[in-house]
C-alpha cells in the first residue's frame, strides 16, 4: 500500500472519529485536515511542521496536533486568531513553536505537558491564557508574558518545573489559583502593583523562591498561596493587605520574620511556628 493511500485513509478515519455530521464540513488539503478555517488535524510525519498561509486558517482546533510525538517544530501562520484547548498537548517532542501576533487567545491546555519546549515567546496580541496551557511543561526555562495579557488561568504554568523567572505585566489583576504550583526552579518573581488578589496555592511548592515582594495593591493573599515555598526567608506583607488565607506561608522551613499589619486577617496555621511576626502599626 502506497504513501498516498495511507495518508488518505489517515484522514478518512480521521473524519469518520469526528462523526457523520462533519463530513460536507470537513476538507482534505495535503497534510491538514479542515472544518471550515479551523484546522482539526494533521496526518503527515514531517517532523518540522509548517502550517500554510494560504489554506485561510483562523483556528488551531481543539486536539488538532495532540500527543504527536514526532512534530519537533511547528509555526503558525498569520491570520490564526486562537490556539484551541490540547491543541498540542502531549506533544513530547516539540521544541519550538512560533506564534504569529494575530493570535489573540492560548486555550486551555493548549501545551500541556510538552516536555520538549524550553522557551515561549508569547505575542503582544494575546490577551488570555487559559487554565493549565502550559501546565506540566518541565523543560520551559522561560516564558515572556507580554503586557496586553489581561487573565492567566487557574495552573496555566503549575508544574513547570524549569521555569526560573517569570515577570508578571502591570495588565495583570489578579493571580489565579495554582498558576505557578510546583515551579520547584522559581528563585524570583516580579508582581506588579496591578495586581490585587494572589490566588490560592498560587505559588505553592515554590521551592526555589528566595524572596518577594508584594505590591501595596494586594488586598488578599489565598490559602496556601506560598506553602512549602522552603527557601522563602522573610516576607513584607503591605498594610493594604485584609487577609491572609489558612496555611498561607505554611511549611516554609527558612521563613524567619514576618513584617504585616496587626489589621490584618491571618487564618490559622499561615505562618511557621516560631517565625517572628514584626507589626508596622
Amino acid at each position: 500500500m502506497n504513501k498516498i493511500v495511507l495518508k488518505s485513509l489517515g484522514a478518512i478515519a480521521l473524519m469518520f472519529c469526528l462523526g457523520a455530521g462533519a463530513f460536507g464540513q470537513t476538507a482534505v488539503k495535503g497534510d491538514f485536515v479542515l472544518r471550515g478555517s479551523v484546522l482539526i488535524g494533521y496526518t503527515g510525519r514531517n517532523t518540522v511542521v509548517n502550517i500554510p498561509a494560504n489554506l485561510g486558517i483562523t483556528e488551531i482546533g481543539a486536539e488538532a496536533f495532540s500527543k504527536n510525538e514526532s512534530i519537533t517544530s511547528v509555526t503558525i501562520p498569520a491570520g490564526v486568531t486562537s490556539i484551541g484547548e490540547r491543541a498540542f498537548s502531549w506533544c513530547s517532542g516539540l521544541t519550538s513553536v512560533t506564534i504569529p501576533s494575530s493570535v489573540t487567545s492560548i486555550g486551555e491546555w493548549a501545551f500541556a505537558a510538552c516536555d520538549g519546549l524550553t522557551s515561549m515567546t508569547i505575542p503582544s496580541s494575546v490577551t488570555s491564557i487559559g487554565e493549565y496551557a502550559f501546565s506540566g511543561c518541565e523543560g520551559l526555562t522561560s516564558v515572556t508574558i507580554p503586557s496586553s495579557v489581561t487573565s492567566i488561568g487557574e495552573r496555566s504554568f503549575s508544574g513547570c518545573r524549569g521555569l526560573t523567572s517569570v515577570t508578571i505585566p502591570s495588565s495583570v489583576t489578579s493571580i489565579g489559583e495554582s498558576v505557578f504550583d510546583g515551579c520547584r526552579g522559581l528563585t524570583s518573581v516580579t508582581i506588579p502593583s496591578s495586581v490585587t488578589s494572589i490566588g490560592e496555592d498560587a505559588f505553592s511548592g515554590c521551592s526555589g523562591l528566595t524572596s518577594v515582594t508584594i505590591p501595596s495593591s494586594v488586598t488578599s493573599i489565598g490559602r496556601y498561596a506560598f506553602f512549602e515555598c522552603s527557601g522563602l526567608t522573610s516576607v513584607t506583607i503591605p498594610s493594604s493587605v485584609t487577609s491572609i488565607g489558612e496555611w498561607a506561608f505554611a511549611k516554609c522551613s527558612s521563613l524567619k520574620a514576618v513584617i504585616l499589619s496587626r489589621k490584618t486577617r491571618v487564618g490559622s496555621d499561615a505562618f511557621p511556628a516560631g517565625v517572628l511576626l514584626v507589626y508596622i502599626d
